[in-house]
């Protein structure tokens, strides 16, 4: 198939499958399952740290009767965490106009620096949407930052389960309970940002913050 349409049928198969994803009802709105940070980078295919040069509106293929529109981002890549094997250095990211079908709207030419997950397609093009975990890079802990080089990436192995309510429990010896929706009712609280589930030798997982133990809540919160 000529990469020409390879292209193509790359754009399109995406914005049709987001559109499937929006909930029935909610035309205008954009819908994604809650995924811990750490599940973002090691279900990506590419995370990077970079700024925004510049962005453009640019069709979202070369069908004259296909009216979907792609944001073009132009950006300046400052280090690559995930991704070596698919691209070396990246130009542009590409992310749908429409906010319906999950499209990320970034500040161009300024100082601000993102965090940055996204896939890469088959023609290379890297794609990104608002189910991705896209953050202000200095809203980012410290530890944050740091499990970007190591801890998220060693740990994968691991399944971050989100609690809603109580009671709440692990079903397998390898899944971390993730409370900040049930403590604090935002899913990016204290445990997302200041703790990693990290994988023990005999292949359990629990969480961990550096050398600090376990939060007491974190623990009782599996009780009735």
């Amino acid at each position: 198939m000529p990469r020409s349409l390879q292209t193509v049928s790359s754009w399109a198969l995406l914005l049709r499958l987001l559109a499937l994803l929006r909930p029935p009802g909610l035309g205008e709105a954009c819908s994604c399952a809650p995924s811990h940070p750490q599940q973002h980078v090691c279900h990506s295919s590419l995370v990077i740290r970079a700024k925004i040069s510049s962005e453009k509106v640019i069709p979202a293929s070369a069908d004259p009767a296909d009216t979907q529109k792609m944001i073009r981002y132009e950006i300046k890549q400052i280090k690559m965490f995930k991704g070596f094997e698919k691209v070396k250095d990246i130009q542009y990211i590409y992310t749908p106009f429409d906010s319906s079908l999950c499209g990320v709207k970034l500040e161009a030419n300024s100082q601000k620096q993102y965090l940055l997950t996204g896939q890469v397609l088959n023609d290379g093009k890297v794609f990104i949407h608002l189910c991705n975990y896209i953050e202000p890079w200095e809203n980012l802990s410290f530890l944050q930052k740091e499990s970007l080089n190591h801890h998220y990436h060693l740990n994968c192995g691991c399944q971050v389960t989100t609690c809603y309510t109580v009671p709440c429990t692990i079903s397998a010896p390898n899944e971390c309970l993730w409370t900040d929706w049930l403590l604090e009712r935002k899913l990016y609280g204290y445990q997302a940002r200041h703790y990693v589930c990290m994988k023990h030798v005999d292949g359990t997982c629990s969480w961990y913050q550096g050398r600090l133990p376990l939060r007491k809540e974190f623990v009782d919160i599996i009780q009735p």
